[in-house]
């Protein structure tokens, strides 16, 4: 027998149930529009004709006296991480702060002669890694003292240009003008 609640079929059976979902439309523009040559479409995210163009990012405001000190102090500090620091916010800011441009440049330059003198004292190590005591001396005891004039410099860059004043390394070669 059949189920009375179910709504009957005039042939007798149960209905078959309809799916609830509409069927979907075939991507591509509407039935009827203008087909485009093959190359002649726009490429994937472009404008139309007469839409006002967008720039992926806005440029950054000016910083501020606060932000311009707190950044250039901020690559001098960078430098205990080795260069990237610095460079990164040399890159970012050096068009949005005049204090910022000098210290995160000089930061930066003072972090490419670290590591140039630092990678000629592993060098050496490495060629006198076949005695004893020039080994000991160039592959171990040369770097670590040259990664701690690099923390103290870095330090006092910081403290002075936090401070309101500049700071110059004592020894720096000019890489970035």
């Amino acid at each position: 027998m059949s189920d009375p609640t179910q709504p009957q079929n005039p042939e007798g059976g149960v209905p078959p149930q309809q799916p609830s979902v509409p069927p979907q439309q075939p991507a591509g523009p509407p039935p009827g529009a203008p087909q485009q040559p093959y190359g002649a479409q726009q490429p994937y995210g472009a404008q139309p004709a007469g839409a006002p163009q967008q720039p992926y990012a806005a440029p950054g405001a000016p910083l501020d006296a606060a932000q311009d000190k707190q950044w250039a102090s901020f690559a001098h500090l960078g430098g205990i991480l080795w260069f990237l620091p610095s460079l990164i916010i040399w890159l970012v800011f050096k068009d949005r702060g005049q204090k910022t441009d000098v210290e995160a440049k000089e930061a930066l330059n003072w972090q490419i002669t670290w590591i140039i003198v630092w990678v000629a004292s592993q060098i050496v190590g490495i060629i006198l890694a076949f005695t004893g005591v020039g080994w000991l001396l160039f592959g171990l005891l040369i770097p670590w003292a040259l990664y701690i004039l690099n923390l103290v410099f870095s330090i006092l860059g910081f403290v002075k240009v936090n401070s309101g004043g500049s700071y110059r390394y004592p020894v720096n070669f000019r890489f970035i003008k």
